[in-house]
């Protein structure tokens, strides 16, 4: 950690880097790979949360990665609902932060289940500035997503990426991400995560120091394994894991809990340093 500052993401959080587990949700409704019931999508969250708080992750994020392909900026009523009760199902269920992602962009949603179903985060992609990504175009959120967070009172910190993986950024080629992150801070984001190119792709250790330098928290949210997490929780004040601890790595399967425990034992170690 020498010349790093790290703050704490997380008041309950066990280590001064975080470990943030994904719950990815199968298929909902409506959905083209929807198949599963809802209380069949309910249990499989809930077993892969268990197994999350089990392998020593300080916070869970849940997401509809599942919904291929996603949305743009926003999402169906059916979409909320089932998100809202998964949501409200883990944070009632464990004892650690919850946050959620709606997938694609979909950030006024999230903050609205985060609000009613007493999340602790979101993340958010397209938070400030814009970009294109497989769904096309996506605008900036920052002014809309913050104001309902006013109106609804809530309680709730933005987590939002910085050039998100599957997206393309030559429109804000000609700033550096030293500057997005400051753009990013001036816009009103909590936390800052920064992604390899895409699911499962290693982040550029680099871009942590850069974006540390808008003195936000800063998240690595791709790449993280067992090997690569005691150098990137050196630096970073959380690590979202998700790929990587699955069975054969693979982000479609259940989680392996044994893989879990050998990220949390990595930055164990590393807080004995």
């Amino acid at each position: 950690m020498a010349g790093t500052i790290q703050m704490k993401l997380f008041q309950s959080q066990k280590r001064s880097c975080a470990l943030i587990g994904m719950v990815h949700l199968q298929a909902l409704p409506g959905t083209p790979n929807h198949r599963a019931s809802i209380t069949q999508i309910l249990d499989a969250a809930l077993r892969d949360a268990q197994a999350l708080v089990e392998g020593g992750c300080d916070a869970l994020l849940v997401e509809n990665m599942a919904d291929l392909p996603y949305l743009n900026g926003s999402v169906g009523p059916e979409i909320v609902a089932a998100m809202a009760i998964a949501v409200d199902r883990i944070v009632t269920g464990f004892d650690l932060p919850v946050g959620l992602q709606v997938l694609a962009a979909a950030n006024l949603e999230a903050m609205g289940i985060a609000a009613c179903a007493g999340a602790s985060f979101i993340r958010a992609e397209a938070f400030a500035y814009a970009h294109v990504a497989d769904e096309g175009w996506i605008n900036a959120s920052a002014a809309h997503v913050l104001r309902l967070r006013k109106r609804l009172d809530a309680d709730v910190r933005v987590f939002a990426d910085v050039q998100k993986k599957h997206a393309c950024h030559v429109v804000t080629s000609d700033t550096s991400l030293e500057d997005l992150s400051h753009g990013f801070a001036f816009c009103g984001a909590d936390a800052l995560i920064v992604t390899g190119v895409s699911t499962g792709a290693q982040a550029n250790i680099q871009d942590v120091t850069r974006a540390r330098s808008a003195h936000l928290p800063v998240i690595i949210g791709s790449g993280i394994d067992a090997q690569n997490a005691a150098s990137f929780g050196a630096v970073a004040d959380g690590l979202i894991v998700g790929s990587s601890i699955k069975i054969d790595g693979n982000w479609r399967n259940s989680v392996d809990v044994a893989r879990v425990h050998k990220i949390a034992q990595a930055l164990d170690e590393l807080a004995k340093t």
